[in-house]
């Protein structure tokens, strides 16, 4: 498979790269200037396959599409597709994969972590006493809110969710959902809004995918649905909530608390979040450990030999 053109998008994973440039001819689009000078140093009809990930832009992708004649298959190093338009890969009959699964256990950990960050303000602790002020007798730390018990309330009950809600159970929460439709194989309690799941529970976990109809799925409604107590926990993608309304909600005490792991406009990320002490937030790290990458890597390779020895793809989106 030596010959053939694989195109990587932008660095994501040594062990990715070290892997597809032992089994395929590998371009790196980042040591180009731009997408211009990339077309006229390289022969476009070669690559047949784009690996790209959760980060690269939609409009970078469209180029791509455009003006690989011979692109056959797309692999995102992501579970996420909100930036592949699956529409126009399907009718340029491009297949595409992406690396569900693997990540799963990674990204309910994390969530479970940013809920007891933000309800026993382990970061806050943290900056406590390092600057030194458990020492001092006139300084107090502040209680904190326990997560034993609490209810929980997850948006989007697939993979992702069904792990963080069977995390929580361990802590004694009570778990609801809202999904697309009611799930048959599960007695957590359905509501068929998020409004109303929001007005019955405390902790409100984004773990749904980003679509059109989730865009700002947690505004002003909602937020004010869930209350001063209640915490607002995003692991999903950044677009999913109004982060507007949400740094309003937490500065104007409408909202008790919020842990991000993803933003909307990432890596830029809103400074009025900063100030803000009952905010936890982590640079897109959910799925972030080295045996979860380089499983999402293997993944990727994986599904691009089975496509080029004319196989099975192991985890076929079209």
């Amino acid at each position: 498979m030596e010959n053939i053109g694989v195109l990587m998008a932008c660095p994501m994973n040594a062990y990715l790269e070290h892997q597809l440039h032992n089994r395929f001819n590998l371009l790196r689009f980042w040591n180009f200037p731009d997408s211009d000078a990339f077309f006229a140093q390289i022969n476009a009809a070669s690559v047949r396959a784009l690996v790209v990930n959760a980060f690269v832009g939609a409009d970078l992708l469209d180029v791509f599409i455009d003006r690989l004649p011979n692109l056959e298959i797309l692999s995102t190093y992501s579970v996420g597709l909100d930036k592949v338009d699956l529409a126009k890969c399907k009718e340029k009959g491009i297949r595409v994969t992406n690396t569900p699964d693997v990540l799963t256990d990674d990204v309910a950990d994390i969530a479970i972590g940013l809920i007891l960050a933000v309800l026993r303000k382990i970061s806050e602790g943290d900056r406590f006493v390092k600057k030194g002020l458990w020492k001092m007798a006139h300084f107090q730390f502040q209680f904190t809110s326990q997560f034993s018990g609490k209810s929980v309330g997850i948006i989007g009950l697939g993979r992702i969710g069904l792990a963080i809600a069977k995390r929580a159970e361990a802590f004694n929460c009570a778990i609801s959902y809202h999904s697309r439709s009611q799930k048959l194989n599960t007695n957590y309690k359905y509501y068929p809004t998020v409004i109303e799941l929001a007005s019955n529970c405390q902790i409100l976990v984004v773990a749904c995918a980003l679509t059109p109809e989730t865009h700002h799925i947690i505004n002003r409604q909602v937020i004010d649905s869930l209350g001063p107590n209640g915490v607002v926990i995003n692991i999903a993608r950044g677009g999913h909530v109004d982060e507007a309304e949400l740094i309003s909600a937490l500065v104007e005490g409408r909202l008790g608390g919020a842990g991000l792991d993803v933003f909307e406009d990432e890596p830029e990320v809103n400074e009025e979040l900063f100030g803000i002490d009952n905010v936890v937030l982590l640079p897109h790290h959910g799925c972030a450990t080295v045996e979860t990458r380089n499983a999402m890597a293997d993944l990727v390779v994986r599904n691009l030999e089975a496509h080029f020895m004319n196989k099975p793809l192991l985890t076929r989106v079209v």
